[in-house]
């Protein structure tokens, strides 16, 4: 952590873009001045944009990098590491690492338990200042599996877990109501024959109806006793949004309707949708697209979802769509901060972290020239 002034920057604030200056003292941001300068010492940033920090809510990325082929078990610390760095180079510097607590121990499609062990490998490396960025924990609870209550468990509010979000993967509704989307999806990952997956879809319905509705309350119970926000997941219907609302989830991730999303907004839930999503015009699962809510107004926070350079390069294509830099910034930055409770980040003012990343357009690409994660040159 060093003390400096950045100059020259285009500055990306709440609700507008400022010529000026950000000094840094501390890790945190001291002032912002308005104004061309040539201030001794200070890095000229030369007309490039400074926005805040991104905040990820939602990424699987750290289970690629524990599994970079199916059934490799990479080993964790270095994977974390990789994660971690990957990150940081695609200007996040708040990350809520999605891990899935919930697993199946029967059947043909196996999951087992990593959550507990990987979360203490990744707070040791927290603090032995190994890593970049700052780092929460976000578990996915999978109501439709066998352990989900004893692996929740395991967890307390020393483990940061600021994100709990209620998953349902039964066959035929939310994500997969088009079974033939999953027979794709679940066969080419775990080869399965036609006899296998019908098998597999009987068991996890078999799950849901034994332990769905006992899951889900312990879920939320669970997410009360950490202190979490907890998010709801691949809401279809208004009435699943009233669930949700009735549970006191803040957040709903990726909901794959108009009118789920309609919805949400109607009962004060943000929405937040996947950069993949938008930056293909459409859902691989065959859902809404996530560019038909931002028409709508309906779109609140970008999560980078399976790709971490995409919530940099989303936030820039929904600037063109609105023909608003700051609006689009802040579903990166400012919405994801205020909807999990973080008051400390998320825009460029006075007193806050300086977790600042500095952005160069070629066309409509942006390119990163500089990530700042509390002060620290991470990028």
């Amino acid at each position: 952590m060093s003390d400096f002034i950045l100059t020259n920057a285009r500055i990306v604030l709440d609700d507008e873009v400022i010529t000026g200056s950000v000094q840094v003292k501390d890790g945190r941001i001291q002032s912002v001045d308005q104004g061309a300068s040539s201030v001794a010492g200070a890095q000229d940033c030369e007309g490039d944009l400074l926005i805040p920090g991104l905040i990820e809510l939602h990424t699987d990325n750290l289970e690629r990098h524990m599994e970079p082929r199916p059934k490799v078990d990479w080993p964790h610390a270095a994977a974390i590491l990789a994660h971690d760095g990957e990150l940081a180079s695609a200007g996040i510097t708040t990350v809520f690492d999605a891990m899935r607590v919930g697993s199946i121990q029967t059947g043909k499609s196996r999951y087992k338990e990593y959550a507990r062990k990987v979360t203490t490998e990744l707070m040791d490396l927290r603090s032995a200042g190994a890593l970049r960025i700052s780092h929460f924990l976000h578990l996915r609870a999978e109501v439709c599996s066998e352990t989900l209550e004893a692996e929740m468990a395991l967890f307390g509010p020393e483990d940061r877990v600021g994100l709990v979000s209620l998953m349902d993967h039964t066959p035929g509704q939310r994500q997969f109501r088009d079974i033939s989307k999953l027979k794709d999806y679940v066969q080419k990952k775990h080869a399965m024959t036609d006899d296998d997956f019908v098998e597999h879809v009987d068991h996890l319905r078999s799950l849901r109806e034994m332990h769905g509705e006992r899951h889900e309350a312990a879920a939320v119970a669970e997410a009360k006793r950490y202190g979490a926000v907890l998010a709801s997941h691949d809401d279809t219907t208004a009435d699943h949004v009233v669930v949700s609302k009735g549970y006191g989830v803040q957040v709903a991730e990726f909901p794959t309707t108009i009118e789920a999303a309609q919805a949400c907004h109607d009962h004060g839930i943000a929405v937040m949708m996947g950069a993949p999503n938008l930056i293909r015009g459409g859902s691989h699962s065959g859902n809404v697209a996530a560019k038909d809510l931002a028409e709508l107004g309906l779109l609140d926070i970008i999560s980078s979802d399976y790709v971490p350079s995409a919530l940099m390069t989303s936030a820039f294509l929904l600037a063109e769509m609105w023909d608003d830099l700051p609006r689009a910034i802040a579903t990166v930055t400012r919405t994801p901060a205020r909807s999990v409770g973080l008051t400390d980040r998320g825009l460029i003012a006075q007193g806050l972290h300086a977790d600042l990343v500095r952005v160069r357009t070629l066309g409509y690409t942006p390119v990163i020239r500089g990530v700042w994660s509390h002060g620290r040159q991470v990028g």
